[in-house]
């Protein structure tokens, strides 16, 4: 389906971002894993090599310019152009507001926000120049309805909604669409550190019950790549089980 696009999976070597470099690869994209583990990246590139599919994985730190600008370089020289860009790196620190630490703030934005910031604006121009590309930046259901002791990926997170509306505008009429996914709370190392009576008291305010899979995330992005998509731009869909209704 998606033979001779070339895709780039920010934190693509575990969670959300693993499961959507696999759909990709089985779409037959060619896949390249970022991640800021070297060793991740590679292991789950290596296990998309060995069902057949081509897929590299390379480390950078989205949040550092330069090391964006390199990774950019590299995927080009060996694959050509990137067509679709999946922006999925992202942390958490959470932490009440009065008691944050500046630099768990800055951390927060530099790698959710200003890495959606860097990877962007370092593809855009390649997608611009051949008018054709796809971009999905996940967000989160808290950069929409906000969450108590999460100030900082709460603003990370709808900086992303408003960078993905303004950026649709601006590349519409060059072939270039992209859709925001704001995910729930999906069954990830991230929630899996949560404490068994909190996810359950959250289980009980969903109304399908359960936390999602990574693999619900994916199938919505592979929608959003895909031609049967193609009217649709500037959008931000949630992947929440009916949580924010």
């Amino acid at each position: 389906m998606l033979s001779g696009e070339v895709a780039l999976v920010t934190g693509g070597s575990r969670g959300i971002g693993k499961a959507i470099a696999t759909a990709l690869a089985k779409a037959n994209a060619a896949v390249v894993v970022n991640s800021i583990d070297e060793q991740e990246a590679i292991d789950v590139a290596q296990e998309l090599n060995a069902l057949g599919k081509e897929a590299v994985g390379i480390k950078a730190d989205v949040s550092n310019t330069a090391e964006v600008e390199a990774l950019v370089k590299q995927v080009q020289d060996r694959f050509g152009s990137i067509t679709i860009l999946i922006n999925n790196a992202g942390i958490t620190k959470d932490g009440l507001l009065m008691r944050m630490k500046e630099e768990d703030w800055d951390k927060v934005l530099d790698i959710n926000l200003k890495g959606t910031y860097n990877c962007t604006r370092a593809c855009i121009k390649d997608m611009v120049k051949q008018k054709k590309g796809s971009i999905v930046n996940i967000s989160s259901v808290v950069g929409i309805s906000g969450n108590a002791g999460q100030t900082n990926y709460a603003a990370s997170k709808a900086g992303v909604i408003g960078f993905t509306k303004s950026l649709a505008k601006e590349v519409g009429n060059r072939g270039i669409r992209v859709n925001a996914v704001a995910p729930g709370f999906i069954d990830t190392d991230m929630t899996g550190k949560l404490p068994e009576e909190l996810v359950a008291r959250i289980k009980e305010q969903i109304p399908l019950g359960s936390l999602g899979a990574p693999e619900d995330v994916a199938d919505l992005v592979m929608f959003l790549v895909s031609p049967a998509a193609k009217y649709i731009t500037g959008e931000v869909i949630k992947v929440d089980g009916g949580l924010n209704l």
